[in-house]
């Protein structure tokens, strides 16, 4: 159990959380919601003992083993891979090390024999024999293959190792699991097989994510950091969207008398315990659902950008059609004789298991880069708008105030500061907000500057490469209905699961095989198709 009690946070004299109480309990698993800014990962890292509040204090007892998943992807570079994930668990790598050093001894006494057969009780009473064994699973439930477990860590793709430290972290069930955006840099089988791993974990599982079917399919409670405060709220992230929506309502039309509310929250609720997670914890959370209150759901202060993109002129008759392409990198073939075509209309997702392959594929869909061998022909009437995955190079060195470098991508007749500041405005840069210097720029406010650009560009295609990440929920979900409603064609690639079932019309899968080309399919349809529940049976075993 973790217990947080009068506990406040200041940095600078600024007040991040004030007045803090809450209860963390083993069996459920907790998402951690706030806009960018608010201080969901500042929370994780008090949890962790990596910072200390100001006041109040934060209480878990010292028997239990607290386990969270690394952000530094070059911090284990020397390390072996099989290695770096039973270091999940110190205490046993620790005595794993010390006994077989022991055994090293060419002076093994018998005081060393002693101290091993102490050693060798601890490690047992771990699980220590099976350590290798259950890490080795891990690794491969997450894609990353027998073949690999001995290598360096230096060795590995980005990719590989966002895997690697996510089994370190699951590795020998920790009685506090915590993960901040655990999903990113995943593929879609990999999610998958976490959502299943996560959703009857016995133990405290809390979770920093941005992927709302995610936190929907694992989430027993909501812990919402908001008005300088955190509070928790049964149900998974829907519920507390909702009910949010709900309060604001409430709140608005004062006049209602308190029965005709009460009613429509019991109605809302009811409604909401009809369709519990498929988690073990469904049943505690209905009983819990049935018992909240009028006072218990409150509005939310967040604020949506408003996205809409426009095109200039439809489409014609065709868009685009690749034929035998080819892609090595350093060596490495990334695509291999990739052929398929898209139609206008077409809202396709691109995914693979490696994020290169995809990345690589929406490069030479914009021209950043060239194929080996093949073709891409697009159609006459296409005119494309690309966000690429890093977009550093816009930002970088560059002292432009956000309203100027703005001014390079409008038309003539909006490129005055008025249209500028109100354009800016409705992406939630307002007043002297417009004249940072987009260097400065969190991750956040520069994809919402490169989603001004295209709005301002009227692209018939919008090419964009995992567009959702930096962005926090209110802006992923402005995101989301802008691109159900654009009227013209979308290729792009996601890891969010909501964010792809809602948009896309067209799957293209590249494998190491070929190209599955499943038109006419949304996200749900492709996951059910018999292939991939095959797969992802084969994971789960």
């Amino acid at each position: 159990m973790i217990t947080v009690t009068d506990m406040s946070l200041q940095f600078s004299g600024k007040k991040l959380y004030e007045d803090v109480n809450l209860k963390f309990t083993p069996g459920n698993c907790y998402g951690i919601i706030g806009a960018n800014g608010a201080g969901k990962s500042t929370f994780l890292n008090l949890l962790k003992g990596e910072l200390q509040p100001t006041t109040g204090n934060i209480h878990i007892d010292k028997n239990e083993r607290l386990s969270s998943l690394s952000q530094d992807h070059y911090g284990f570079e020397d390390q072996l891979v099989l290695e770096t994930v039973i270091q999940g668990h110190q205490k046993l790598y620790d005595i794993m090390k010390e006994k077989d050093a022991l055994y090293m001894k060419p002076d093994f006494s018998e005081a060393d024999g002693l101290k091993a057969a102490e050693l060798e009780g601890e490690f047992a009473e771990m699980d220590g024999w099976n350590a290798e064994a259950q890490a080795s699973q891990l690794l491969q439930s997450l894609g990353i293959t027998e073949d690999l477990h001995q290598e360096l860590m230096s060795e590995l793709t980005e990719g590989q190792k966002v895997k690697v430290l996510l089994a370190r972290a699951l590795f020998g069930d920790p009685d506090i699991l915590l993960l901040d955006e655990p999903t990113n840099g995943l593929d879609v089988y990999s999610i998958q097989w976490l959502e299943e791993f996560l959703a009857d974990y016995p133990k405290i599982t809390i979770i920093v994510s941005h992927d709302r079917h995610f936190l929907n399919s694992v989430c027993t409670m909501m812990c919402d950091v908001d008005f300088n405060r955190i509070q928790l709220y049964v149900g998974n992230y829907d519920f507390w969207l909702q009910s949010s929506q709900l309060a604001a309502k409430l709140k608005a039309d004062s006049n209602n008398k308190k029965e005709e509310k009460i009613k429509e929250l019991q109605e809302f609720v009811a409604r909401f315990s009809a369709n519990a997670s498929k988690s073990k914890q469904a049943t505690s959370r209905k009983k819990q659902l049935e018992k909240i209150t009028l006072d218990d759901i409150r509005p939310s202060s967040r604020k949506y950008p408003f996205i809409k993109f426009e095109q200039e002129r439809e489409v014609g008759n065709d868009l685009v059609r690749l034929d035998k392409v080819s892609k090595s990198i350093d060596g490495v073939k990334i695509l291999d004789n990739v052929s398929f075509t898209l139609r206008p209309g077409d809202k396709t997702a691109l995914i693979s298991r490696n994020d290169l392959v995809t990345t690589t594929l929406m490069q030479i869909l914009a021209g950043e880069i060239q194929p080996d061998e093949g073709t891409v022909t697009w159609g006459q009437t296409t005119k494309n708008s690309y966000l690429p995955k890093d977009f550093t190079g816009e930002f970088n060195n560059n002292e432009l105030r956000i309203i100027d470098w703005l001014r390079q991508f409008a038309p003539k007749e909006n490129s005055d500061d008025t249209f500028l500041r109100g354009f800016l405005g409705r992406m939630l840069f307002t007043g002297e907000d417009v004249d940072k210097e987009v260097n400065v720029l969190s991750g956040g406010e520069k994809v919402r500057c490169m989603l001004a650009k295209m709005m301002l560009q009227k692209g018939n295609v919008l090419l964009m490469d995992d567009p959702t990440n930096h962005l926090d929920l209110e802006s992923i979900t402005a995101l989301n209905e802008s691109l159900v409603n654009f009227p013209g064609s979308l290729v792009f690639t996601s890891h969010d699961h909501e964010f792809i079932q809602t948009i896309a019309n067209h799957i293209v899968e590249i494998t190491p095989n070929g190209i599955i080309d499943r038109r006419e399919t949304n996200y749900d349809e492709y996951l059910a198709h018999p292939d991939v529940q095959a797969k992802l049976k084969e994971l789960y075993a």
